[in-house]
C-alpha cells in the first residue's frame, strides 16, 4: 500500500496544517474589499447636508462673522464623527456576515473528520467529497464511488464528467475536463457519488484562480425599498432646493439683504432635505441582518429581510426542520413479528438479529446519515457478542441509491471466501421490487409499513442475497463478474426497521405563531402519508384537505392543484422537482412564498421562491448558494424567529419614517413662516445642526434597537409591494408634526408680543427641542400608551434625551453659547411655560393616539 493510501485515515496533523496555512496563505481568491476609513469620510463629506453647511460657513465669512463659521465647523466635525461611527457599525455587521457566509469544507485531520472554513484548507489536506458540495480547492482523487463532477465553471461543458481514483498519485494537477481523470477542481460541483481527494493547490494557485475568476465578488443591486427611498429623497431634494432658491430671492428682493436671504434659503433647504432616509435604510437592513445572524440564521440576500413581513405561505420539509433529525431504532419487523426497541440494553430476540445484521452491512462503516448512525448504535449494543457481527468482512462493491430504485446495496466478501454476501436497504416498496414479491406479499408488507408509519415512524426495508461468480471463486480478481445492477441479484426479504425522529421542542408553539400571523404552514416531505399526518398532528399543522402524494400531484393540472392548495397543507412522497411546481402555483395565486430545502435538486425551488431557506448543517453548497437565508441550526423555530425579526425591522422603519416626517414639519414651518410673515428669523443653521444631533442618533440608534410590538405575530402579513411611505405613515407624521408646529408657532408669536426677538427665539427653540424629544416617545410603539413607552427599555434613548437636554440647557445658560444661538436671556418661568406647551402638545397627541386605537378596535369588532 502506498504512503498516500496509508494517510487516508489520518490526514495532516493540526500543526502541519497551521504551518502550511502560514506559509501558503488562506485558500481564497481576490474578493471585494470592505470600505476603508477614507472612503467612509469622503462619502460623509459629500452628503447634501454637509455641503449646505459649508455654503453657510462661506456666507458667514462674507458677512464678516468668522465665529459663526467656526461654530458650524465644529458641528460639521461632530456630525462627521457620528456618521462615521454609524457607517463603521454597519460595515462591521456586514463584515461579520461575510465571515459567517464563508463556505465550509470537510477534511480529515489527526484521523478525525472535521468541518473547517474553506479559507483554512491547505495543500495536503484530505477533502471529503459528497454529492451537492462545491469543491473548495484543486486536488487529486484518492478514493471514490460513482463520482461525477460538473466542471462547467472552468470548461463551459454542461455535462458532468466521471472521476476515477488516481493510482499512482500524480504530484501535479492536470487540465480540467475530460472523462475518467482523477483531478478535481475548486469551484466545481459534485453532482453524484462520494470520494476523498488530496489537495494540491489552493487560493490563486488553483485553476480558477489562475484564470482570474473572482467567485466571491458580488454586485448588489438596489432593493425595492432602497429604490423607493432614493426616489423620495431625490424628489424632496429637488423641491426643497427650488423652494429655497425662491425663498432666498424673495427675502433679498423684499428686504434688500441678499446674504441673509441666502442664509435663510440654505436654512430652509437644510430643514427640508431628509438626508436621514438613505442612512437609516442601510443601517436598519445591515444591522438587522447581523441581529438575525445572532439567531443562527445567515442572510445571504438583503432583500429577503424586506420580504419576511410579506410572507403568506411557509413551505417546510419535515426531517431535521420540524423534527430533531436524531434517529433512533424504534421497531423491528421480521418473520411476521414485531419488536419494540424501547431499551437498547435489553437482550434482542434471535428472530430479529438478521434484520440488524443486514441493515448494518448495507450501511457505511463510518456513517454520517442519521438512520445509519442509529442502526450502528443499536447494532453495537445488540450484536457485537453474536455471530451476526462481521467487523472483519471486506467491502467489494457498492450499488448506490438512484432515482429509478430507492435502495442501495453493498457487496461483502466473507472471511472464508466462499461467496459474496449482498445486503440491501431502502424504501420498502423498492425492497419489495428487488425481492420480486408477489402482489399478496407486497400488500402484506405495505400493510405493516402503513401501520408503522401511522405511528410517525420512518421505515426501511432490508434484504439479502448470496452471489457466486461463474469462476466459482469470489476472489478479488473476479470482481468484474458482479452484475451491473442490483436487480440481477436474487434477493430475499429479511424484514423492516423503523426509526423515530421526535418533533423539535417549540415547533408547535412556532406554528401557532405562524397561524396567528396569517402565515399558512405547508409540510412537504418524501415520507409516507401516514408518517406525514402523524408528525403534522404533533406539530399542529391542520390540513382540512387531507394529504396529497407526489404521484397524485403529477396527475393534476395547475388549476386543480391550485384548488387543492386552498386547504391541503400536507404533501408527501414529493420529489424536489415537484417542490418547484408547488412554489410556482402558489406564486401564481398571489402568495408570497418561503421555501426550505437542502439538496442539489432543491436549488430551482429555492431560487424561485420569494424567500429560499437552505439548511446550514445538512444542506448542500448548491442549496445554500441558491437560498436567500441559511439556517445554521436547521431549526424551524429559527424560521419563525426570523419572520418575527423581519417584521420588527419593517415596523421600526415605518416608525422612523413617521418620526422623521413629524420632526421636519415644525423645522420647515419655522424656517418658512417667519420669512413670509415678515417676522424675525427663528432658525439659523446652528439650530438645524442641534436638531440634527437629536434626529440622527434617534433614527439610527433608538428606533433600530426598539423591540418588536407585542402583537407583531398577531397581525396579517404586509401586502405584497406595500410602500414604506403609505398613506397612514404620511398622515400620522403630518398630523403630529403639524400639531407641534402650531404649538411652537403659538409660543413664538406670543413671545414676540412681549419680548425681543432673541428671547422669543430661545422660547420657541426650547419648545421645539422638547417637543421633538416627546415625539420620540410617541413614535416608539404603535400600540402602547405614552406612559408605557416611557418604561420600555432602550439605553440609547436616554443617551439621546440626556444629550439633547444638556445642549439646550447650556445654550440657555452659558452666555457665549447663547450668543452663538442668537438667544436672549429669557426668564426661567417663561422657559417653563414653553416646556409646558411642548408637554401639553405631546400629551394631547398621546390621547389622540389612544382614542384612535380604541375607535379602531371598536369598529373592527363590529
Amino acid at each position: 500500500m502506498t504512503p498516500e493510501r496509508d494517510r487516508l485515515t489520518t490526514g495532516l496533523t493540526t500543526q502541519e496544517a497551521a504551518q502550511r496555512l502560514l506559509t501558503d496563505g488562506p485558500n481564497e481568491l481576490a474578493v471585494a474589499q470592505s470600505r476603508r476609513l477614507g472612503s467612509m469620510i469622503w462619502k460623509v463629506l459629500t452628503e447634501p447636508m454637509l455641503l449646505l453647511l459649508f455654503a453657510c460657513g462661506a456666507v458667514y465669512l462674507l458677512l464678516g462673522d468668522p465665529h459663526e463659521a467656526i461654530v458650524l465647523l465644529c458641528f460639521v466635525l461632530i456630525i462627521v464623527i457620528i456618521s462615521i461611527i454609524q457607517e463603521h457599525k454597519t460595515e462591521r455587521a456586514l463584515e461579520a456576515l461575510r465571515d459567517l457566509s464563508s463556505p465550509r469544507a470537510s477534511v480529515i485531520r489527526n484521523g478525525q473528520q472535521i468541518s473547517i472554513a474553506g479559507r483554512d484548507i491547505v495543500q495536503g489536506d484530505l477533502m471529503l467529497l459528497t454529492e451537492g458540495i462545491r469543491i473548495p480547492a484543486d486536488g487529486v482523487l484518492l478514493t471514490g464511488i460513482n463520482l461525477n463532477a460538473d466542471e462547467s465553471l472552468l470548461t463551459g461543458e454542461s455535462l458532468a464528467v466521471t472521476k476515477i481514483p488516481a493510482d499512482p498519485v500524480p504530484p501535479e494537477m492536470g487540465a480540467a475536463g475530460g472523462e475518467g481523470t482523477p483531478f478535481v477542481f475548486s469551484g466545481s460541483l459534485i453532482v453524484q457519488g462520494t470520494g476523498i481527494a488530496r489537495v494540491l493547490a489552493t487560493g490563486n494557485r488553483t485553476a480558477i484562480g489562475q484564470i482570474g475568476q473572482a467567485l466571491a465578488t458580488t454586485h448588489s443591486e438596489p432593493t425595492r425599498v432602497q429604490s423607493e427611498m432614493q426616489h423620495v429623497v431625490k424628489v424632496i431634494a429637488i423641491a426643497s432646493l427650488s423652494v429655497a432658491c425662491l425663498l432666498a430671492l424673495g427675502y433679498g428682493v423684499s428686504r434688500h439683504d441678499w446674504l441673509t436671504g441666502i442664509l435663510a434659503g440654505i436654512t430652509f433647504a437644510m430643514a427640508l432635505i431628509p438626508e436621514e432616509l438613505p442612512v437609516i435604510l442601510t443601517l436598519f437592513l445591515g444591522i438587522g441582518a447581523w441581529r438575525i445572524a445572532r439567531q443562527h440564521v445567515l442572510t445571504r440576500r438583503i432583500p429577503a429581510i424586506e420580504m419576511l413581513g410579506e410572507t403568506t405561505v411557509l413551505c417546510t420539509d419535515k426531517t431535521g426542520t420540524l423534527t430533531q433529525n436524531k434517529m433512533a431504532v424504534a421497531q423491528l419487523f421480521a418473520n411476521g413479528a414485531s419488536h419494540i426497541c424501547s431499551d437498547s440494553s435489553a437482550e434482542l430476540p434471535e428472530t430479529f438479529h438478521e434484520v440488524l445484521e443486514y441493515a448494518i452491512l448495507a450501511s457505511q462503516r463510518k456513517p454520517f446519515d442519521p438512520m445509519e448512525l442509529a442502526i450502528q448504535e443499536y447494532s453495537q449494543a445488540s450484536l457485537t457478542q453474536t455471530e451476526h457481527w462481521h467487523n472483519s468482512w471486506e467491502l467489494v462493491e457498492e450499488y448506490p441509491l438512484s432515482k429509478e430504485l430507492l435502495a442501495m446495496s453493498r457487496v461483502w466478501q466473507s472471511t472464508d471466501h466462499a461467496h459474496f454476501v449482498i445486503a440491501s436497504k431502502g424504501a420498502p416498496e423498492a425492497i419489495a421490487d428487488l425481492c420480486h414479491l408477489s402482489v399478496d406479499q407486497t400488500a402484506a408488507l405495505m400493510a405493516e409499513v402503513n401501520h408503522m408509519a401511522g405511528q410517525g415512524l420512518r421505515i426501511l426495508g432490508v434484504a439479502r442475497a448470496l452471489f457466486m461468480p461463474e469462476s466459482g471463486s469470489p476472489s478479488g480478481e473476479n470482481n468484474h463478474d458482479l452484475p451491473p445492477i442490483q436487480h440481477d441479484f436474487v434477493f430475499e426479504l429479511v424484514g423492516l426497521i423503523a426509526f423515530a425522529d421526535p418533533v423539535r421542542v417549540g415547533v408547535p408553539a412556532a406554528i401557532r405563531d405562524c397561524r396567528s400571523a396569517g402565515i399558512r404552514v405547508i409540510m412537504i416531505t418524501g415520507d409516507y402519508p401516514a408518517t406525514a399526518r402523524h408528525i403534522a398532528a404533533q406539530c399542529g399543522i391542520d390540513s382540512p384537505g387531507g394529504t396529497l402524494t407526489g404521484h397524485a400531484l403529477a396527475q393534476m393540472d395547475d388549476a386543480g392543484l391550485l384548488q387543492r392548495l386552498q386547504n391541503t397543507h400536507i404533501f408527501c412522497r414529493v420529489s424536489p422537482e415537484q417542490k418547484l411546481r408547488l412554489v410556482q402555483v402558489l406564486q401564481q395565486a398571489g402568495e408570497t412564498v418561503a421555501m426550505t430545502g437542502d439538496g442539489v435538486n432543491d436549488a430551482p425551488a429555492l431560487q424561485a421562491a420569494h424567500i429560499g431557506i437552505a439548511m446550514g448543517k445538512r444542506g448542500t453548497d448548491v442549496a445554500r448558494e441558491s437560498a436567500a437565508l441559511v439556517l445554521l441550526e436547521d431549526d424551524f423555530n429559527s424560521i419563525v424567529t426570523t419572520i418575527r425579526a423581519g417584521r420588527r425591522i419593517f415596523d421600526n422603519l415605518r416608525k422612523t419614517i413617521s418620526f422623521i416626517i413629524a420632526v421636519h414639519i415644525p423645522v420647515i414651518g419655522m424656517s418658512l413662516i417667519p420669512v413670509i410673515a415678515g417676522w424675525p428669523l427663528v432658525l439659523m443653521p446652528v439650530h438645524i445642526m442641534v436638531l440634527q444631533l437629536v434626529i440622527d442618533p434617534t433614527c439610527s440608534l433608538v428606533f433600530e434597537a426598539e423591540p418588536e410590538e407585542p402583537d407583531v405575530m398577531q397581525k396579517p402579513p404586509r401586502a405584497s409591494g406595500a410602500s414604506l411611505f403609505d398613506r397612514g405613515i404620511l398622515l400620522t407624521g403630518l398630523f403630529r408634526g403639524s400639531a407641534l408646529l402650531l404649538t411652537v408657532l403659538a409660543v413664538y408669536w406670543m413671545a414676540l408680543q412681549q419680548f425681543d426677538a432673541g428671547e422669543a427665539r430661545a422660547l420657541a427653540f426650547t419648545t421645539m427641542v422638547l417637543g421633538n424629544l416627546g415625539l420620540i416617545f410617541i413614535h416608539r410603539s404603535q400600540s402602547a400608551s405614552l406612559w408605557h413607552s416611557l418604561r420600555l427599555p432602550n439605553p440609547a434613548l436616554w443617551w439621546v434625551v440626556g444629550t439633547g437636554m444638556a445642549v439646550l440647557l447650556l445654550a440657555l445658560t452659558v452666555p457665549g453659547l447663547s450668543q452663538l444661538f442668537y438667544f436672549g436671556r429669557p426668564q426661567w418661568h417663561n422657559v417653563l411655560s414653553g416646556a409646558a406647551a411642548a408637554l401639553a402638545c405631546i400629551v394631547l397627541l398621546a390621547l389622540s393616539k389612544t382614542l384612535r386605537d380604541r375607535l379602531t378596535a371598536r369598529f373592527s369588532v363590529r
